[in-house]
């Protein structure tokens, strides 16, 4: 009833706020080397300030060269003129992840479920949360369950459990939960790579060998496994094997320096 009641003060309100974004907005400091694509798509968002399509192509492309901080001037702008809108503060949210600010990430999807409870919205916040030692991710997973999704939200579910339980030290538990995590979704490769972290922790070098190798099994091409495949060689001294792993990790991933820096220490 409040939404009908206060229509005509929201839409008077927004008004004068979307200009004052938009403002805010053109003002983007683009001394920044940014493409040339992209400041066209600022000229085209200067020229049809309504469009919301332009603007949220402009939030994606700002986005992939991690200016966050002018990405989120633009989803400013377009939540002020839709702050009711669920894909707003939902983009906003994954945007402010992107940009690690984990605090304005949490308040985002939050707004974002008091408009509509998205299972996807949920899980995004649960996964926040498991990383973050806070029990509310298991609260939210049940709330999911609870919708019956299917065997590829299950997997989501027992996923962010698993973390949840590895972050707080129950490792059984957490073990447990990345097991079933597999078995609703095999190609699920954060899970094997979680039971492998958990091994390797304790020292159990042997065994998380065996769960990369399975990972590997699944996704041949997957850095990540190699990576620590390479690192399970290494702490039992198999220097050969290990310096392959690296290799072939860093083949995959050029970003992987680690891999690079492991392999000229170990030749």
């Amino acid at each position: 009833m409040r939404r009908i009641h206060f229509l005509f003060l929201i839409i008077t309100f927004s008004i004068i706020a979307c200009r004052d974004a938009d403002k805010k907005a053109s003002k983007i400091n683009t001394t920044k080397e940014l493409p040339q694509n992209v400041l066209n798509l600022m000229d085209r968002v200067k020229q049809k300030p309504d469009s919301v399509g332009l603007r949220l192509l402009l939030v994606d492309a700002l986005d992939s060269l991690n200016h966050y901080k002018e990405a989120l001037v633009q989803m400013d702008s377009l939540i002020k003129k839709d702050s009711l809108n669920y894909g707003l503060w939902y983009r906003k949210a994954k945007l402010n992840e992107n940009a690690k600010d984990t605090n304005a990430a949490i308040s985002c999807y939050t707004k974002a479920i008091g408009v509509y409870p998205s299972p996807d919205a949920l899980l995004s916040l649960a996964n926040i949360f498991a990383e973050t030692k806070n029990v509310n991710a298991l609260i939210l997973c049940k709330q999911v369950d609870a919708l019956k999704m299917g065997r590829e939200y299950a997997a989501h579910t027992n996923f962010i459990q698993g973390v949840y339980h590895a972050r707080t030290g129950n490792k059984n538990a957490a073990q447990q939960f990345f097991e079933e995590c597999i078995k609703n979704d095999y190609t699920y490769m954060v899970a094997y790579m979680e039971k492998g972290f958990i091994l390797f922790d304790d020292k159990k070098y042997s065994d998380a060998l065996k769960v990369f190798e399975t990972a590997l099994q699944v996704n041949n091409i997957y850095a990540d496994a190699y990576y620590w495949q390479g690192k399970c060689y290494e702490a039992l001294n198999d220097k050969i094997n290990a310096i392959n792993s690296y290799k072939n990790a860093f083949a995959l991933d050029k970003t992987l320096k680690e891999a690079n820096e492991a392999i000229e220490r170990l030749k």
